[in-house]
């Protein structure tokens, strides 16, 4: 029996933190239920980077790496650069043919994004960035995937490219599945500083950050700012250490929320130990990621998952061009 079929992918704008970390997680825990196309997805950097100069072979790299070092299997899944398999652009442009306007105009992130990056002087009115959920559509349909391992945020993208299979479906015959949506528990992890984490606010942790790196940015953390003196009790709820130890700590939440309320353990201890055991989770990821470094790996490992990203998508393009009579 055929195993279903699962598309996912990432922008390249920039190494991954430990916010990333439950989705690249989440994608390692179905290399072994599902057939895994996962890609570095470089043409959607360029929708609001076009003008940046963005080291793109870099970042692409950077994030191959982060992505073998938390888990992906290049025996168990093919993980591939977007801009490698053109038949990602030829089924865009085809879809492009019968997706009425409104349909793009109405997705959420595209009012939000247009508003947000406006403030900060980006003009976004471009085709690129409008159409870039018809791209997205058509990375996932180019594989025919039936399901999409996403957080909560995507759901709207989803339904977008459901309904863009619909109307293939409708208009040429039975082509393409409806793809279903794997949610994944995502926690939102804030920045170190409270903010939304990010590389640009200087308030992430990498998931290739070093020791040193790890304990310097957890020392950095906001904790309870009506907390003077070490045996003050304590209010975890609005601390930013104690949100990650929720998720670093879980086994031992309950005491470490007990010892900070009675006062019986300071914020920079509890943040000492959180940076450990951040460290504790990040080290085997360190060591794979030594590995996938050397030598030629990450180009081999590309090549070979363009290869059978190539032979999928190629396959779904011969049928979808018998359908429109091309």
């Amino acid at each position: 029996m055929s195993r279903k079929i699962i598309f996912s992918g990432m922008r390249p704008t920039g190494p991954l933190h430990i916010g990333h970390l439950s989705v690249v997680q989440n994608w390692a825990a179905r290399q072994d239920e599902y057939e895994c196309y996962y890609a570095v997805v470089d043409w959607h950097a360029l929708t609001t980077g076009f003008d940046d100069n963005i080291p793109l072979r870099d970042l692409v790299r950077a994030i191959t790496l982060d992505w073998l070092s938390v888990g992906l299997d290049p025996e168990k899944c093919s993980i591939f650069v977007q801009s490698a398999v053109k038949e990602h652009a030829e089924l865009h442009l085809l879809f492009s043919m019968f997706t009425p306007l409104s349909w793009l105009e109405r997705i959420p992130t595209y009012k939000d994004q247009i508003q947000q990056l406006g403030w900060e002087g980006k003009d976004l009115h471009m085709y690129g960035f409008l159409g870039y959920p018809l791209l997205q559509a058509a990375d996932i349909l180019v594989y025919r995937a039936e399901a999409v391992p996403v957080g909560e945020d995507q759901l709207p993208h989803i339904e977008f490219c459901r309904e863009v299979a619909r109307r293939f479906n409708n208009l040429y015959g039975p082509v393409f599945p409806e793809p279903q949506a794997l949610i994944g528990k995502v926690p939102l992890l804030p920045g170190t500083d409270g903010r939304k984490m990010s590389k640009s606010y200087h308030n992430a942790i990498a998931i290739a950050a070093p020791t040193a790196e790890i304990e310097a940015q957890t020392r950095r953390m906001v904790t309870d700012p009506a907390r003077v003196r070490k045996n003050d009790p304590g209010h975890p709820e609005v601390c930013v250490a104690h949100k990650f130890h929720k998720i670093y700590s879980a086994e031992r939440i309950e005491e470490l929320k007990d010892d900070c309320r009675g006062g019986r353990v300071g914020c920079t201890d509890c943040k000492k130990n959180l940076a450990a055991a951040i460290d504790r989770v990040l080290a085997p990821y360190r060591e794979r990621r030594a590995y996938w470094e050397a030598g030629g790996r990450i180009t081999e490992v590309l090549a070979a998952g363009q290869d059978k990203a190539r032979t999928a998508a190629a396959k779904t393009l011969e049928i979808v061009r018998a359908a429109m009579g091309l």
